[in-house]
């Protein structure tokens, strides 16, 4: 059997800061800070809940991001 692979770092991030921010802007700022994945999804889009180290989601609407979470 493989061995498990190792989850890469999570960025130490204030990741109340993307609330408010311009969809755009708030993937550039992860990508600065160090998230190697960011997913932006509509409000009440469905989901995989599968954790994925370095992954930043952003809920964005009208352009502008109204939720995050790390995973």
């Amino acid at each position: 059997m493989a061995p498990s692979p190792t989850p890469g770092p999570v960025p130490e991030d204030d990741l109340g800061q993307y609330v408010g921010m311009p969809a755009q802007e708030a993937e550039r700022t992860a990508a600065r800070h160090g998230w190697t994945t960011v997913r932006a999804l509509p409000p009440d889009a469905v989901i995989t809940l599968e954790y994925l180290a370095g992954r930043l989601n952003l809920t964005v609407q009208d352009g502008v991001v109204t939720r995050c979470w790390a995973g």
